[in-house]
């Protein structure tokens, strides 16, 4: 692709990897075939494509397009189009320097957004928040309603400073599914793994690198890495794949020799799980498997849960347009509810097409997106192993 950025932005080091990436673009239009919102919508604009030219647009004139604003924000970031590309091109990248250069060129942000970056990456706050919120819950819009399912409160144990492994809490898994954490750590000291738990653990700053705000997202990643990074510890471990498709990120983003530390000895928790083996849920045979998007598009994670779940016993139910993105996204079920809630009744469609026994998932906010539009049991997939 042709690429002639204002002088403005060639001297900024953002302008600089942008323009390397836009090079790339050979406009072949893969991308398009396997975008959930292109599919969806079937409008140019709302494909990777049509964003990639809209961030192109922007950069060339150095002015911010509402335009294209509103096209980015209805990207789900969810990164399909990246396993698709034949050109190799990083479009999740282009689309964090794309939004923070609207961010901090045109600032627009909505209330709802602002509540959402004061409350989620506290997991106190949101716990807070969702206790108090059940008291209105059937009053709340139906976007909201998801983060006020009952939650279990649920204390896991610490092994000490001397534990094998550092388990990543995560913010809203901490506050909404902490039953999975508790699970992962017994599951662990069954199989003479000891685990640490760091209370001074911080958000990974996925939240904000995903609104635009990538100064803040720094700052928290910086402030997560001094909070867990011990050279003693051999692995931190994920069970929260939009977390830790973050941190195994730092390298790239904070470039300090602790924050590539980290990043590489981030792990997803199947890639930890699969020395071992297990018994199956007595009462679970049929499960139907959703991959999200962080796992399978960001981490590169493709059939190792699939394959501990088989080993195991299960029988894994297939599910028709399994690498599409189930609407959840992070904050895009809550600002863009619409789009969100068409895309979740597309993936039950497919999940609940065999009649499982149990739909599984790897992330919490495909977990609580999931659950909130179906009367099939929605679980963890690592809470059928025992």
């Amino acid at each position: 692709m042709r690429v002639e950025l204002a002088q403005a932005l060639v001297e900024t080091e953002e302008g600089h990897r942008a323009e390397e990436i836009l090079r790339k673009c050979v406009h072949c239009g893969f991308c398009n075939a396997t975008c959930p919102t292109y599919n969806l919508l079937g409008d140019e604009l709302d494909g990777p494509r049509g964003r990639i030219y809209l961030i192109k647009g922007m950069f060339e004139s150095n002015e911010v397009d509402e335009h294209a604003r509103f096209h980015l924000d209805r990207c789900l970031t969810c990164r399909n189009c990246e396993t698709t590309c034949p050109s190799g091109v990083e479009y999740g990248e282009l689309l964090e320097i794309g939004r923070n250069y609207i961010h901090e060129s045109s600032p627009a942000p909505k209330l709802l957004e602002r509540l959402l970056l004061w409350v989620v990456p506290y997991h106190r706050r949101l716990s807070l928040l969702v206790r108090f919120g059940r008291l209105f819950r059937w009053f709340a819009p139906k976007s909201l309603k998801r983060m006020m399912q009952p939650v279990r409160s649920v204390r896991t144990e610490d092994d000490g400073e001397d534990a094998s492994v550092t388990l990543l809490q995560g913010c809203a898994q901490r506050a909404m599914t902490p039953e999975v954490n508790r699970h992962i750590a017994e599951l662990l000291r069954a199989r003479n793994v000891s685990v640490q738990l760091r209370s001074s653990e911080q958000c990974c700053g996925g939240l904000h690198l995903h609104l635009g705000r990538h100064e803040q997202a720094l700052r928290k990643m910086a402030a997560n890495v001094e909070a867990l990074f011990d050279d003693a510890t051999s692995a931190y471990l994920s069970s929260a794949s939009g977390c830790g498709v973050t941190v195994k990120d730092y390298g790239r983003l904070l470039n300090t020799p602790k924050a590539k530390a980290l990043a590489e000895r981030t792990q997803d928790i199947a890639e930890f799980l699969q020395q071992f083996t297990f018994e199956t849920h007595p009462n679970i045979q049929r499960v139907a498997l959703h991959i999200p998007c962080t796992l399978q598009h960001g981490q590169r994670i493709q059939g190792l849960i699939e394959q501990i779940l088989e080993r195991t016993g299960y029988e894994l139910m297939p599910v028709r347009d399994a690498h599409l993105c189930c609407g959840s996204a992070g904050s895009y079920s809550l600002l863009q509810p619409e789009l969100s809630e068409q895309l979740l009744e597309r993936k039950l469609a497919c999940l609940e097409e065999q009649t499982p026994d149990v739909i599984a998932t790897a992330n919490v906010g495909c977990h609580l997106h999931l659950k909130s539009g179906t009367n099939t049991r929605v679980v963890h997939w690592v809470t059928l192993l025992h």
